[in-house]
């Protein structure tokens, strides 16, 4: 299960696209993808960015931060700072006591510690920690890098000399050798601890798959292959057994070194024992069943003579004295020095992405029973708040706050300045989500004393560990009007996107609180940073910017206007005036809800963001208003559970992208008609512009609503494609628009919107909003409507003669500009808030924003809903899950509560068998999500005591088949039996404690349907409640369910008893800050991969890989879709070795950050299953691929589009190894789901007829071969024509098929006619070749070599960097509109 941390993307500010760059800040705009831009508007960010490469869309955006001093020089330093970051690394030697000398390569970047923490990792050294480095004598300091120091030169000697212990140090060293005891045990990992995480790949490999791997066959492995799947994973099985989703990995057992490691309770030495020097007790019990008592001292440990009942500190005889416990230990116990020493090399072993923290914790949601093991170090984390060495860090508890804002402050002028701070800022917040997940978990289990503890449960508030906690409730009904309890748990997440907008936008001097919000037992917790001061001061004193009561009373502040001043342009907020109790007019530049904070600190504060986006007015039925007839048709607006429904900012970005490519239209439009009048007599060219005027506002808002399907998405989508035909049926829907408009504007529309599609043709389905920008240029008078926006925006409108500022003009009313020189789309996020009043002189402009408003929530059913569809229909995007599914619609700015409209949507349309997966998967996200609806508030009535019961019968009622579900009470464990006493319930939920045991399936499912009705507003048949997948469920309410088989169809007894449910997680949301330059290098990669240039692309991935690793550490989703492009770019570079390794750590990072189910990771399996087989490791490419169809039949079953890839690849691989009937199977099964959701007629069925000749042809059945053969031969055929090489080969393959065929029957003739003397041609059976099903492969999965000459070569890097240059004048002043410019496919990708 992945922890809930919705990407969402930073602004994409979009840029006014009339300011023109200077010539010289331009760096290299040939050779990256990068402009700078110094911005005139003051809005201080890039206008360049572009989307990730993740197959399951990871959305990024850029961090509008490296240009805040606007100094474009940073963009040019870029290229010699890179060389600053790739210093060459020089070899110290370590000599560390009772080892040989041993070289350790370092880099002038670390710092001392770091050489520390390899020490602590090494076989030979881990087992020390209180030690210091000494170069000639002299210690070095633990907080410098290597080249501050003097002396430090190749080849140096460092000793490693031992220190004395304190009792800091001697915890710590206990900690580190309970770690090394534990270090192959998963437990920490299935119970969701410490950032460990499952992996399982080294189950499948055996073991690591490059040259230091077991491999043990080498060369032909045909011969020891056992190709047989297991039966559960055979097309059409019907068994789906949960329990190899987590195979034991052997290397698990455990190695037994101690029974007992535990705190002696002897603990802390008396005073007159501290006077000797010791620090703590330690009781251990050997494997040979000795119990020591071991004191550890300033020296080091050594054993004393306690014993259980009498204490006796003296040493004993012999005391063994040695500076480490292992080196005690091994002494005393002969089985702990030859396990803990075979423990150690197992550890070694490991991938190091299998020992790795991850950045947040990932929980799993299944888990296999596992006996509770004593462990002293647990036990203490548990009951002392750990923090007296919490991260090593001095001082007591940890100020998240100043930590938080001060690494906001750093220096951010160069690259190297810029790393540090990300990294800062990034280490900061996943420790500050760490830390309040832990405090909110303390708070719902009652382990926290509220602040305010008089006051009923609902309404207390929590402080632990310098973090303030609060309930989603609407305690003293402070969300009354907007939905009480509703609003009130839909605000937190609402408040964490505000967050997100604004610390993504990063401007110096405006700070946001640390924010998470965290689910856990059905309750909502809000984790904040503490602003310093606010808790011995009223809100009502602090709050001198914006309202405290939802506009009753409003302030404002000149600070404040000028700092968010500049975050109005990214987020798009209009700057704009509210009334307050006075009936004065305030100035406010965000919504009224904001609240502006000075701190002690002197910081400016803002809180409360949770209207940073306008609301949703599909989702907000206001009096006397209509909604545009789009939203009418479907049944909007609809009434909503509370009144915070707000749009999502991508949703945003594609209508203001989408209202910019009206604006250039319209413009183009008038200037073409300025032109045809132009020769009339002056007389007619007035009457004609003032018709113009009249007809232009009408025909735009038109043409907005009447969005045509193949409108270009949201900028974050990287996949709107827009095919031909599509493109054609655009032109087709243009042309009715402009009616009204004269017969010439009517032409010049219509042809212009021809020849773009004709353009598109050629690009082969426009790719990205730019391609289509440049189809659009076709459109006559497209390039003066820009000269012209950019000459008004650059000199005050003077020198340009009237008739054109009025064409301007027209466009900006037309489209709702909040300007009328240039286009600047913004929005007030107050309209429609109830109790804001706005001033009279405002009418107009807030008539406009209303209008504005209508007009997005219009854009989101009637464009982007359609264009998610079409993008399903098309397989360009295939969520496999409800997760991904939600992260598809989240692209294109559609909120889940969309889910039902989206259904309906796919439910109506014509070719819904092509999209049924896209409907299941929706349906089962729908019932899941409402049946969460129910489980929170189920939850909040349940006891502790009674929780695994619970959850259990919950599961029962839902899943089960069983029909009348009983919930077991254990009546002494579980229900007081002396309900007499009145006891006061400190833990939220206090209730009566049975209440949940009333349940029943009837029940439940009827809360479902009304459910799916009223939060949804989609009715769901009874059919549709049947399939339901149980993994949805649990992996969306974070429950542990026990790794075992569970019969759902069983109506004699329940699947789930009690002992079944082993743990419950929270669910956790915060913010995820992003490493911009690194990004940036990874942008500039693919574009140059797009282009090409491989060699240059891979450089710079590998150059963002090395930005990344700097910023996030090892582990992050990035880092993974970095490594998986790399193993690409190397495979198709041919450098299979390489790819291999990149892809093994693409696919242990993926396991680990995301999920050993995430559908990301099933596509790694499959990509790494490639490159296997490609080194030449069959067996092992064979069960990647079994366990990457096994998880997909876990996750979204056998009929989805994606089936038909992974079985076709399947198939082939055991075509190589010559297991045909085997391979029939699968290869007939992706036959059929080919045919079902490409229809019969594609492409993709011809390549699946010829891959299931090919394996008859190896059978002999030469009939069958021919049938599937012809059968591809006619599709290609109607498809290309006949004059393309694959109608050519299928037809050439085909007469080979039929010579063959014939010889055969020759032959039986021969032996029926001669019998036994018959003399018999030899036939030629070929086996196929690896090479002929590598190449296979390659063509299933999207990759597709063209031999081509040198010259070819030289010809098309040539004709590359001309259409470069043709762009490159084009494409500058498209980039500062913050476009997108690039696309996230390879150009050998499918």
């Amino acid at each position: 299960m992945v922890s809930k941390t919705d990407d969402i993307p930073a602004s994409v500010p979009n840029c006014n696209p009339v300011h023109l760059a200077r010539e010289g800040e331009i760096a290299n705009s040939k050779d990256t993808s990068k402009t700078a831009l110094t911005d005139p508007c003051a809005c201080g960010h890039r206008g360049d960015s572009a989307v990730m490469n993740g197959i399951a869309g990871h959305d990024q955006a850029e961090e509008a931060d490296s240009k805040q001093d606007g100094s474009a020089d940073a963009e040019d330093a870029n290229e010699q700072e890179v060389i600053v970051i790739q210093d060459t690394g020089f070899t110290v030697k370590i000599q560390a006591p009772g080892t040989e000398p041993f070289d350790l390569q370092v880099s002038p970047q670390e710092m001392v510690q770091e050489i520390h923490q390899v020490l602590m990792d090494r076989e030979d050294t881990c087992h020390r920690t209180c030690f210091s480095l000494q170069l000639d004598g002299n210690v070095l300091d633990n907080f410098a890098e290597l080249k501050s120091i003097e002396g430090l030169q190749e080849g140096s000697l460092l000793k490693v000399v031992e220190e004395p212990y304190t009792v800091r140090e001697a915890r710590i060293h206990v900690r580190h050798i309970r770690d090394l005891l534990k270090s192959l045990d998963p437990s920490d990992a299935y119970n969701g601890v410490d950032c460990n995480s499952l992996s399982f790949l080294s189950v499948f490999t055996d073991g690591d798959l490059g040259d230091t791997g077991k491999r043990k066959k080498k060369g032909n492995e045909l011969e020891q292959i056992d190709c047989t799947p297991p039966e559960h994973i055979l097309p059409g099985s019907k068994e789906h057994p949960l329990v190899p989703l987590q195979p034991q990995n052997k290397d698990w057992k455990p190695m037994q070194c101690l029974k007992v490691l535990t705190m002696s309770g002897w603990n802390p030495p008396p005073g007159n024992r501290k006077m000797h020097g010791d620090l703590m007790y330690l009781y251990i019990v050997t494997v040979e069943d000795r119990h020591v008592s071991i004191t550890a001292s300033t020296r080091g440990f050594y054993l004393n003579q306690s014993t259980t009942y009498t204490f006796n500190p003296k040493p004993a005889n012999p005391s063994f004295l040695s500076h480490s416990l292992v080196e005690l230990l091994s002494q005393i116990s002969a089985a702990f020095k030859k396990n803990f020493t075979a423990l150690q090399k197992k550890r070694v072993q490991r991938h190091p992405f299998e020992r790795i923290a991850t950045p947040f914790q990932v929980y799993s949601w299944t888990a296999p029973q596992s006996d509770h093991a004593m462990d002293c170090v647990r036990a203490e984390d548990a009951y002392t708040s750990r923090l007296g060495y919490e991260e090593h860090i001095p001082g007591q508890t940890r100020d998240w706050n100043e930590e938080l804002q001060t690494t906001r402050e750093l220096s951010r002028k160069n690259l190297p300045e810029r790393l540090l701070r990300e990294r800062a800022i990034f280490k900061v917040h996943s420790d500050f989500a760490a830390a309040a997940t832990r405090g909110a978990m303390a708070v719902i289990d009652g382990n926290v004393m509220a602040i305010n503890p008089g006051e009923e449960t609902r309404m207390q508030m929590f402080i632990w560990n310098n973090i303030f906690f609060s309930l989603g409730f609407d305690v003293r009904d402070h969300y009354r009007e907007l939905g009480g309890d509703a609003a009130a748990h839909a605000a937190p997440t609402n408040d964490l996107n505000g967050v997100r907008a604004y610390s993504a936008v990063d401007v110096e001097g405006l700070y946001t609180l640390g924010t998470v919000v965290v689910d856990y037992r059905g309750y909502r917790v809000t984790a904040q940073s503490i602003i310093p001061g606010i808790l011995e001061r009223e809100q009502e004193q602090s709050v001198i910017y914006g309202s405290i009561d939802f506009g009753k009373t409003v302030v404002s502040h000149p600070k404040y206007l000028e700092l968010l001043e500049k975050t109005s342009r990214p987020l798009k907020v209009q700057h704009h005036a509210v009334l307050n109790e006075k009936d004065t007019a305030v100035e406010l530049c965000s919504s009224v809800e904001c609240k502006g904070i000075i701190g002690n600190d002197g910081r400016h504060y803002i809180l409360d963001l949770l209207r940073t986006f306008p609301p949703d007015l599909n989702f907000l039925p206001v009096e006397g208003e209509e909604l545009a007839p789009e939203s009418q048709k479907l049944g909007f607006p609809r009434q909503h559970r509370h009144r915070l429904a707000c749009l999502r900012q991508e949703l945003i970005e594609a209508f203001v992208e989408h209202r910019y490519l009206l604006f250039m239209k319209m413009a183009a439009l008038q200037l073409m008609q300025q032109k045809a009048n132009k020769d009339k007599t002056a007389a007619l060219h007035d009457t004609s512009t003032a018709d113009a005027e009249s007809e232009s506002k009408p025909q735009a808002l038109e043409a907005s609503e009447k969005v045509p399907d193949g409108m270009p998405t949201s900028p974050t989508s990287s996949e709107s494609t827009l095919t031909p035909d599509d493109s054609e049926a655009t032109s087709e829907k243009s042309a009715p628009e402009n009616q009204e408009a004269p017969a010439d504007l009517k032409s010049a529309n219509t042809n212009g919107t021809h020849e773009s599609s004709a353009a598109e043709k050629q690009n082969g389905g426009c790719d990205s909003l730019l391609k289509g920008k440049e189809a659009d240029e076709n459109i006559p008078g497209l390039a003066q409507a820009k000269e012209l926006a950019e000459s008004l925006a650059a000199e005050d409108g003077s020198g340009i003669d009237p008739k054109s500022r009025e064409v301007v003009l027209n466009a900006c009313k037309a489209v709702g500009s909040i300007s009328n020189t240039s286009f600047d789309i913004r929005f007030n996020p107050d309209i429609f808030s109830p109790g804001v009043h706005f001033p009279d002189d405002s009418t107009d402009d807030i008539q406009k924003q209303k209008q504005l408003l209508k007009d997005t929530a219009a854009f989101l059913v009637s464009c982007q809903i359609p264009s998610f569809v079409k993008d399903c229909l098309d397989h360009s995007s295939l969520p496999m899950d409800g997760a991904t599914m939600t992260e598809a619609l989240h692209q294109r700015g559609i909120n889940v509560r969309y889910l039902g409209t989206v259904l309906e949507f796919v439910d109506n349309m014509p070719a819904k068998a092509q999209i049924e997966h896209i409907y299941r998967i929706g349906i089962s996200e729908l019932i899941t999500r409402c049946a969460k609806h129910i489980f929170k508030t189920y939850l909040q009535g349940v006891e502790l005591s009674a929780l695994s019961a619970a959850v259990s019968h919950f599961l029962n009622c839902l899943l089960s088949s069983f029909p009348d579900a009983v919930a077991h009470l254990p009546a002494d464990e579980l229900v007081s039996r002396r309900k007499s006493r009145k006891r006061r319930n400190r833990v939220p939920g206090g209730g009566d404690n049975t209440t949940w045991a009333s349940l029943t399936p009837s029940e439940l499912w009827k809360n479902i349907n009304s459910e799916a009705q009223s939060y949804y507003h989609f009715s769901l048949q009874w059919w549709e409640l049947v399939q339901t997948n149980s993994k949805h469920f649990i992996s969306l309410v974070p429950v542990a369910t026990r790794l075992s088989f569970y019969n759902f169809d069983s109506r004699h007894k329940p699947a789930f008893t009690e002992e079944d449910i082993l743990n419950i997680f929270p669910v956790v949301k915060h913010v995820n800050p992003k490493a911009s330059d690194a990004f940036h290098f990874f942008q500039s990669g693919q574009a140059k991969v797009q282009q090409g240039f491989l060699k240059e692309g891979c450089e710079l991935i590998n150059e963002a890989l090395n930005l990344f690793n700097n910023v996030y550490g090892a582990m992050h989703v990035e880092i993974c879709a970095c490594l998986r492009l790399l193993a690409r770019l190397n495979y198709i570079m041919g450098d299979h070795p390489e790819a291999l390794s990149n892809q093994q750590k693409a696919v242990l990072m993926s396991e680990r950050v995301l999920g050993i189910e995430h559908p990301n990771t099933i596509q790694e399996y499959m990509h790494l299953a490639l490159y296997c087989f490609a080194n030449g490791h069959l067996s092992t490419a064979l069960k990647l691929l079994y366990r990457a169809r096994y998880l997909m039949l876990v996750v979204c079953g056998e009929d989805h589009p994606e089936m038909a890839l992974l079985d076709s690849n399947i198939g082939l691989v055991l075509h190589g190894v010559m297991e045909y009937d085997l391979s029939l199977r699968f290869l007939e099964n992706a036959l059929a789901i080919n045919s079902k959701y490409h229809g019969p007629r594609s492409l993709k069925v011809a390549l699946s007829h010829h891959l299931v000749a090919r394996v008859y042809e190896s059978k002999a059945e030469f009939r069958s071969a021919l049938q599937h053969e012809k059968e591809g031969y006619t599709i290609y055929k109607n498809q290309v024509g006949e004059a393309h090489e694959k109608t050519k080969e299928s037809s050439e393959y085909l007469k080979y098929l039929t010579q063959q065929a014939v010889a055969l029957q020759r032959t039986m003739n021969e032996i029926y006619k001669n019998g036994s003397n018959a003399s018999i041609m030899p036939l030629k059976f070929t086996a196929p070749s690896m090479a002929s099903v590598l190449e296979q492969l390659n063509i299933i999965n999207g990759i597709i070599f063209i031999p081509l000459s040198q010259k070819d070569l030289e010809n098309l890097k040539a004709e590359v960097q001309r259409r470069q240059l043709m762009q490159n004048s084009g494409k500058i002043e498209e980039q500062q509109a913050g476009q997108l410019e690039l696309d996230d496919k390879l150009p050998v990708d499918d």
